[in-house]
C-alpha cells in the first residue's frame, strides 16, 4: 500500500474496542455493523448509546465498541470533505440510530468480511450523504500555504523549530504564529503534532513497523509515538498495526493549501 501523506481519508474496520478519553484534529465517524456503542463526549451530560457517531475535530470523547464489528472513518477537517462534514454538525457530536446506520452501510455486506475494494466506493458515498453546505472557506495566507507545502513534503522536514519554519515562510516568528492560527483555526504547534501523527498512521497503514513509522513522522522512537498516539487517539498504534490489512488510506482533494 502506498504511503498517503496529505490530505487523507483513513478508513479502518474490524473488531471494536474501548478508548480512553482523548481528542484529535480529525473528523471521526464510527459505525457499528450491528448493535450500538457507548459514546461519551464534550457537551453530553451522560454516556449515550448509538449505532454510529460523527465526532467533530478536537472534541474530547471516549468510545466503547467492545464486542462489536465497526467501521471507522477519519477525515482531515481542512479538506473539502472535512468542511462539508463539519457543516452537517449541530453540536460537537452527531449520533445516528440503527435505521440511519443501516442506510449508511447499505452498500456493504450485512455480516462477514468486508471486501477491500468495496471500502473506497463506500467511503465516497458516505462522505457525500453526510455532507452539509459549508461556510465560505478561510482565506489562507500565501506564506502559510508555502509552509504547508513544505510540511507535507516527503520525506518529512527534519527541522520544525519555529525559527526554521519562519525562514521557510518568510515571516517573523510572531507573525507566522498569528497568520497560521488565523488561516487554519488551530495554532501551529498542535497542528504540527497532528500532521506527524497522521504521517505515522499513514506509514502504519502502509505496512511499516512502529519504529519505521516513528522515524518517518519525526518521533524519537516507537515508545514516543505510542505515548503520543494514546493521548491523541485513546489507543495505541499497535491496534492500528494489527488492523493494517483492514485499513484503506486515500488522498482526497481540496485541502487548504
Amino acid at each position: 500500500m502506498p504511503l498517503v501523506v496529505w490530505p487523507a481519508a483513513l478508513a479502518m474496520w474490524g473488531p471494536g474496542d474501548q478508548s480512553t478519553k482523548h481528542a484529535h484534529h480529525a473528523m471521526h465517524l464510527v459505525l457499528c455493523r450491528r448493535g450500538t456503542l457507548a459514546v461519551r463526549a464534550q457537551g453530553m451530560k451522560a454516556t449515550e448509546h448509538a449505532a454510529a457517531a460523527l465526532v467533530g475535530p478536537d472534541v474530547p470523547h471516549a468510545l466503547d465498541a467492545r464486542g462489536r464489528e465497526v467501521l471507522l472513518l477519519f477525515i482531515e477537517p481542512e479538506s473539502h470533505d472535512g468542511a462539508r462534514l463539519q457543516a452537517s454538525l449541530e453540536g460537537p457530536v452527531r449520533l445516528f440510530d440503527e435505521p440511519q446506520r443501516d442506510a449508511l452501510l447499505a452498500s456493504l455486506p450485512d455480516t462477514g468480511p468486508i471486501p477491500h475494494d468495496a471500502v473506497g466506493p463506500w467511503m465516497e458515498a458516505t462522505l457525500e450523504s453526510l455532507s452539509g453546505t459549508p461556510e465560505p472557506p478561510r482565506r489562507v495566507h500565501p506564506r502559510v500555504r508555502k509552509l504547508l507545502r513544505h510540511l507535507r513534503s516527503e520525506p518529512a522536514p527534519e527541522d520544525t523549530s519555529l525559527e526554521a519554519l519562519s525562514q521557510v515562510a518568510g515571516l517573523s516568528p510572531g507573525r507566522l504564529m498569528h497568520a497560521f492560527t488565523e488561516s487554519l483555526g488551530v495554532p501551529l504547534r498542535p497542528y504540527l503534532l497532528w500532521l506527524r501523527l497522521q504521517r505515522a498512521a499513514g506509514a502504519i497503514a502502509a505496512g511499516r513497523t512502529l519504529g519505521e513509522a516513528a522515524h518517518a513522522a519525526g518521533f524519537s522512537d516507537a515508545a514516543h509515538l505510542t505515548r503520543t498516539f494514546r493521548r491523541m487517539f485513546g489507543t495505541t498504534p499497535s491496534s492500528l498495526q494489527r488492523r493494517s490489512q483492514f485499513v484503506q488510506a486515500k488522498a482526497r482533494p481540496g485541502a487548504a493549501s
